[in-house]
């Protein structure tokens, strides 16, 4: 089972509830003859056509004809791994920069968009140079944050307006969001992208008659991308970080645990990027970045729906066919964590509830263990969980826990967060902890126990396969960490796991030196968390103060019905433990459409 952002709440076919059965008690009224047979439960399968374009970019073919519909996906095989120290945040960058044109969309006239941003090129390496002296300036002690306005040259200043001219005459000379507008004028919805720590997709759903539509869009803009407002883009993206980031209650702490955790790989910063290189990121950079992982060959397109495979096929070669190749290798990954010695522990005082966060580094998603791993998250989390028996319903000490088994392309990590309840300390919850995994490295795992987390990793899965934008993102996210086959491959290998694998691995990452610790305290005068995000579950609660954050942030009433309309959409396919969250944010953004349609 592949983790993803969003889960189908519901089983989607009978053949999935069938296989799920066959673990389970035969029905009353039947009539055994010896020894009842031992069955292994079958994990999701699907028949996927795959296919090499002649330029080397994958596309995948999966033909469901359910609904008129198709669903496609592409991903660049880049995400912040990918990064290095001047350039974080580059390839989140990208999501934003994808949806601004290309030759034909998106401007009036394209040799003027030409003529404008050479300009703009030329004012702005006169910028960096003024900006070269200010961080001297800053070194030297002379000015104190080189980013406030009072601390810029009058050369910079000048350079500035010209600059700002320059932006306002391509801005006159750009059709504003024509990109999406030829999509939605088609039928087209769930337009969005996303960007992790490998990879990063494009998306949407259009009508099946719209085919063609969607290879020549999608083409058009891998072949001939047009970066427009790039520096005023990088700004939005600099908001983004500090709505995001800077101005939550723990978002600045999260971002330092994650850099103390990782010691030397690039996991070590978030895919948002540092504020600094955010600030400084070059289009001529962009170009070059775009021209090495944005090559066909580094590319895999997906699409499901109501197709026929030989049409797709060849509609897929005359469009996205037509790519020429890279001519620039696809740089390899090679800086790698190095092998933890000693245990690391971080304290943090923030606007929060008192909490405990352990980490524990394991290994990359197509690793033997992963399997294992999975099985073990699954063992500790959920109402029927050890983490839910033994720490909120047994000892009573935490209002929630959780486990996450985090395998990425190049490194993995294993997580348990908890938050105390009131009276008792987040030292606490660690030794409660520790003594719940001991028990795993010394008792292995009754057979009824672990048959009851396979059939409820199994269910899960079977969820994932339900079609539209769950299907896709089984298999895009597995793609983007291995290949598309381990997703599949990893769900069955979960079903044949023996309670000697769960122990083993037990053993072997939960160790002392292994770890990073996170002890959390509330902040002196602080109030405590709001009780309705508080109630949330942990893996539900960042996303929830994220989206609560951006909705306090909005001043424009149509962008907040676009988020009701995007969470209406997202609710149908929301697991149950995601609903109260996405409930909460709704309420929130409902409120504040009211007080923005109606102003006192």
């Amino acid at each position: 089972m592949i983790t993803l952002p969003l889960r189908r709440a519901g089983l989607p076919a009978a053949c999935g509830l069938a296989l799920l059965l066959a673990a389970g008690p035969a029905p009353a009224a039947s009539v055994r003859r010896g020894p009842a047979p031992t069955l292994t439960p079958v994990a999701p399968s699907l028949p996927i056509e795959e296919h090499v374009l002649s330029n080397g970019m994958k596309i995948l073919l999966v033909p469901q004809h359910i609904a008129p519909t198709i669903s496609g996906v592409w991903i660049a095989h880049v995400g912040s791994v990918n990064e290095r120290p001047g350039i974080t945040g580059i390839s989140h960058l990208f999501e934003h920069m994808m949806f601004k044109g290309t030759h034909v969309i998106g401007t009036r006239d394209y040799a003027k968009d030409v003529r404008l941003i050479d300009e703009q090129e030329r004012v702005r390496e006169e910028m960096r140079a003024e900006l070269s002296k200010m961080r001297l300036a800053q070194r030297r002690g002379e000015i104190e944050d080189m980013t406030k306005p009072e601390s810029r040259t009058p050369r910079y200043r000048e350079l500035e307006v010209r600059f700002d001219s320059l932006v306002a005459e391509q801005r006159a000379n750009m059709i504003k969001n024509e990109f999406n507008l030829v999509l939605q004028r088609n039928g087209a919805t769930g337009i969005n992208a996303f960007t992790a720590e490998d990879l990063t997709a494009y998306f949407e759903t259009l009508p099946a008659n719209k085919l063609e539509l969607w290879f020549w869009v999608e083409a058009d803009r891998l072949k001939n991308r047009v970066f427009r407002e790039f520096y005023s883009e990088r700004d939005v993206v600099y908001e983004e970080r500090r709505r995001g980031v800077e101005s939550t209650p723990t978002g600045k702490f999260d971002e330092s645990l994650n850099s103390t955790f990782w010691t030397s790989s690039p996991y070590s910063w978030d895919v948002i990027g540092w504020p600094s290189d955010l600030a400084a990121i070059t289009k001529a950079q962009a170009d070059d970045y775009y021209a090495k992982y944005y090559a066909p060959q580094n590319l895999t397109a997906m699409l499901i729906g109501d197709f026929d495979p030989k049409t797709a096929l060849a509609l897929a070669e005359k469009y996205l066919g037509s790519i020429p190749p890279g001519t620039q290798p696809i740089p390899e990954m090679i800086t790698a964590e190095t092998p933890a010695v000693a245990e690391k522990r971080f304290y943090a005082e923030a606007e929060t509830n008192p909490a405990a966060d352990i980490r524990w580094h394991t290994v990359a998603f197509v690793h033997q263990d992963v399997p294992a791993l999975l099985a073990l998250s699954e063992l500790l989390n959920g109402p029927t969980g050890r983490l839910q028996k033994g720490l909120v319903l047994g000892s009573g000490i935490a209002t929630s826990a959780s486990a996450q088994s985090d395998a990425r392309k190049y490194e993995g990590m294993f997580q348990i967060q908890a938050d105390c309840k009131e009276g008792h300390t987040p030292e606490e919850l660690e030794k409660a902890l520790y003594a719940e995994l001991e028990k795993l490295q010394k008792e292995p795992v009754a057979a009824d126990e672990l048959q009851k987390v396979k059939n409820r990793y199994l269910a899960n899965a079977y969820r994932q396969m339900g079609g539209g934008f769950m299907l896709l993102f089984r298999y895009v996210m597995a793609e983007g960490r291995g290949t598309w086959r381990d997703a599949d491959r990893i769900d069955q290998a979960v079903q044949t796991l023996e309670a000697g694998d769960i122990q083993r691995v037990a053993q072997k990452y939960f160790t002392k030196e292994n770890r990073t610790v996170a002890i959390w305290t509330r902040k002196s005068g602080s109030a405590p968390e709001d009780p309705a995000i508080a109630a949330l579950p942990p893996e539900a609660r960042g996303m929830a103060k994220q989206m609560l954050t951006r909705i306090d942030g909005m001043t424009d009433a149509a962008q907040v019905q676009k988020m009701i309309e995007r969470l209406d959409t997202m609710g149908a396919q929301m697991p149950p433990e995601m609903k109260p969250a996405m409930d909460l944010v709704r309420a929130k953004a409902q409120a504040k459409l009211n007080l923005l349609s109606n102003p006192k």
